[in-house]
């Protein structure tokens, strides 16, 4: 099949590793092979591999690391990142996974002391930045197998080739970390070299009538337009969305191994949402005779451009209307327009001697404004439907059970699903994920609304005030932006700069309300304190309204990319 059981030499990570800390570089050593690894300069960042004869004497300190994410040069230093703790979370096709639970930068930047005034505040920025990249959540892997690649494609690789280093096995779509690791690749130290997915890996075990059944969910996030939920939206030229997640629904039982792939994505479209202090922002679609508009506008559009496409069929849902806060059966209506694409399309089948007796024909898109909410509620029913005719095509169920009628077995796969939209909204837009209690309960509950209504609150703030400076860690830890050590600095002052009038503004509106409701209660003894509370109603209104006019200037916005 892919390799498992094959008699080739699988490759394999070094799973603990040694951090020596010496005056002049840091050495990283693997365990099990103390003579394997390499050192690096905290001059200049140069990294050599060991040989025998390297020796550096006593190390000031010693301390065990799990993996080395890679190396990002800045202005005037050179940055490692190591995983200094994780989380074993279940296996993917019998092979241990992680969570990594904490990383550390570590700094070779002794040039620094050389640089400029500039250079120096330029690097505190980035520095600033890497701060934001080691909170990064949902960042998973394994040291003895890929797991950026779905089962399906797994299969159609020749035999030997799990043999190859995991950088090589893995779809460089789903690898987090690309961009850091080319120093370690070019300097051949593969075993070093960990593909990190971002995304999510959620593992549970059923007992149907006695039998035991492994199920695996696992959400893979592409990189090609990775960011924050009000800076990234739609497409880009090249076609890449945002917030591109392939979701695979694993289900193993006596050898036999079955998959559903399900992908959700931006509305591929050139279209934007720029945040400016109101709750919902106005939508721009680019290149549309009709600019502006809400989500009925660009579903339209999206139809239009759908209705181009050969072998594509769009089918559009109303969820609010359709299943409000309560009604997540309701999501059957949308199954019964496609139910017979969506089981001609079927899923891979696997046997235990690993031959194929049957593929996935064909993927279902669902998405909704940010392919958060709706979509996990969406998919979670079409995987229920799924998981119900694989279980039946294996013989665990009858042609009149469902998943659904044992209570224990799903709610588990209902917590699964949740979960995973839980790590997938906490990684795009920095919350939970709302509407999670049609998933968990497939109805809205009390306390349900009242964590929906603070996470819509923290988003707001968050994309208001914080997401831009996120957008920048983004952009920078992956590579499309480059830094530039012989042009100009990225954050000098350009005119009217986003938060740094914030504070005033909102100190003037707050005292200017606190006044004006002073000496309104004492407007009735004096004129003049009649029109004291005048004068102070009239500054407080101009700085709302000036806040008003120039609420995307207020904004914290990405300083270092564009949105396409």
């Amino acid at each position: 099949m892919e390799g498992e059981s094959s008699s080739c030499e699988r490759f394999k990570l070094y799973d603990q590793l040694e951090l020596h800390e010496f005056q002049d570089r840091f050495v990283v050593k693997s365990v099990e092979f103390p003579d394997r690894g390499f050192s690096i300069n905290r001059g200049d960042g140069n990294i050599e591999p060991l040989d025998c004869d390297t020796g550096f004497g006593d190390a000031t300190k010693v301390s065990t690391i799990y993996g080395v994410v890679g190396t990002i040069r800045l202005v005037a230093g050179v940055y490692m990142l190591v995983i200094t703790s994780r989380k074993e979370v279940g296996n993917f096709l019998g092979f241990p996974v992680f969570q990594v639970t904490s990383m550390k930068f570590l700094p070779c930047d002794e040039a620094l002391k050389l640089s400029t005034s500039q250079e120096k505040k330029d690097e505190a920025y980035f520095l600033s930045l890497l701060k934001t990249v080691v909170t990064t959540p949902g960042l998973y892997y394994s040291y003895q197998t890929d797991i950026t690649l779905n089962l399906q494609r797994r299969c159609k690789f020749a035999e030997g080739w799990t043999a190859k280093p995991l950088w090589k096995q893995a779809d460089p779509r789903f690898v987090w970390n690309k961009n850091l690791l080319v120093e370690l690749i070019e300097l051949k130290l593969d075993e070093f070299v960990i593909p990190l997915l971002q995304g999510s890996f959620q593992a549970v075990q059923l007992k149907l009538k006695e039998s035991l059944v492994q199920l695996t969910l696992i959400s893979r996030r592409c990189t090609r337009r990775l960011g924050t939920r009000m800076w990234r939206r739609g497409a880009n030229l090249e076609g890449d969305t945002a917030n591109f997640i392939e979701t695979e629904q694993l289900v193993e039982h006596g050898g036999l191994k079955a998959s559903l792939l399900q992908i959700r994505g931006s509305i591929p479209l050139l279209w934007e949402q720029i945040v400016d202090l109101s709750y919902k922002p106005q939508l721009k679609i680019l290149n549309d005779e009709k600019s502006h508009g809400e989500e009925g506008q660009l579903s339209a559009a999206f139809a239009a451009e759908m209705q181009k496409l050969p072998n594509v069929r769009y089918v559009p849902f109303d969820f609010h209307h359709t299943c409000g806060t309560a009604k997540f059966e309701n999501l059957q209506l949308l199954y019964d327009q496609i139910s017979e694409d969506f089981e001609n399309q079927g899923y891979l089948l696997i046997d235990p001697e690993g031959n194929i007796l049957q593929e996935q024909k064909g993927v279902i898109r669902s998405n909704c404004i940010d392919c958060l909410d709706r979509t996990n509620v969406t998919q979670c029913f079409l995987a229920q439907k799924s998981l119900t005719n694989q279980l039946q095509r294996i013989g665990l169920l009858t042609s009149a059970e469902c998943i659904t009628s044992f209570s224990e077995d799903y709610t588990k796969f209902r917590t699964l699903w949740a979960e995973q939209g839980d790590e997938i909204s906490l990684e795009y837009a920095g919350t939970h994920a709302l509407k999670g209690d049609l998933v968990r309960y497939g109805k809205q509950t009390f306390s349900g609304v009242i964590k929906d209504g603070m996470s819509a609150i923290t988003r707001y703030y968050l994309n208001n005030f914080h997401d831009g400076v996120r957008q920048d860690a983004i952009d920078l830890i992956c590579g499309r932006y480059s830094i530039n050590k012989h042009g100009p600095s990225p954050f000098q002052l350009n005119g009217f700069e986003s938060l740094s009038y914030l504070p005033v503004a909102s100190a003037l509106v707050v005292g200017g309300l606190t006044i004006t409701s002073l000496t309104l209660q004492q407007a009735g003894r004096n004129a003049q304190q009649f029109m004291s509370s005048v004068l102070w109603a009239g500054v407080t209104a101009g700085v709302m309204a000036v806040v008003k006019a120039n609420g995307k200037q207020f904004c914290s916005r990405p300083r270092l990319c564009g949105l396409r």
